[in-house]
């Protein structure tokens, strides 16, 4: 029974484990954010937002460079046709962009202005962020809103990029689209399930196990002393 216990245990910090990780990656279920269109890229660019309005992602399969600006128009990511993807240490966008809520303290010195100082992320030709213009960044519901339980038009939205020095633009629109959406990740529930059926398969099969112990002893001859 120590060994239940112990099964049941990990199921449940399995379950814990899946909720916090999809929680930490999964966007506002009342807000959705869509790519209406785009400008400037080449065949070969394809971008898609990830978890209905959380980040924005870009993958470069073109051969031409392409390069993010941030919020105050400075080189902020650069996806290479080489596939290098690299972030610039001398935006502020870098740093803000690391977290859903833009919570994150931008270190001293960073100039936004001065001269790029790439940092080379991978060799992936994608790169994924927590792009602020596409998301509601406000305190509570937005003023747009008057009816929330109806869809409704939040913004338009722009983030702005260089192709091989020339402008692009990827275009979009967010929307408040209310969703009932209270219950714990789909993923996590199938882990729990699984984990908790294997708890029970090991409890089923100690218990015949040891049923079958007792019958052989029953059926052993006893032993005559002298």
């Amino acid at each position: 029974m120590n060994r239940v216990r112990t099964i049941v245990v990990v199921a449940l910090a399995a379950l814990a484990a899946c909720v916090s990780t999809a929680a930490a990656h999964k966007g506002d279920p009342n807000y959705q954010s869509l790519i209406t269109g785009s400008t400037g890229l080449p065949t070969g660019v394809t971008t898609q937002i990830l978890n209905r309005e959380d980040s924005l992602e870009l993958t470069n399969r073109s051969d031409r460079d392409i390069v993010v600006l941030g919020y105050e128009d400075e080189p902020y990511a650069r996806i290479d046709a080489d596939g290098t993807v690299a972030v610039n240490e001398n935006s502020k966008s870098t740093y803000i962009n690391e977290e859903r809520d833009g919570n994150v303290p931008v270190p001293a010195g960073v100039d936004p202005k001065a001269e790029p100082r790439w940092k080379v992320l991978d060799k992936t030709g994608r790169f994924a962020w927590h792009d602020h213009r596409i998301h509601w960044m406000g305190g509570g519901t937005p003023p747009q809103v008057k009816d929330t339980a109806v869809k409704t038009k939040v913004f338009d939205w722009t983030v702005d990029l260089q192709v091989a020095g020339q402008p692009a633009t990827i275009a979009g629109v967010l929307n408040w689209t209310p969703t009932d959406d209270g219950g714990a990740p789909t993923a996590a529930i199938a882990v729990f399930v699984v984990l908790l059926a294997l708890s029970g398969v090991f409890v089923v099969t100690v218990r015949r196990r040891r049923a079958a112990e007792e019958q052989d002893g029953a059926a052993a001859p006893a032993k005559e002393s002298w």
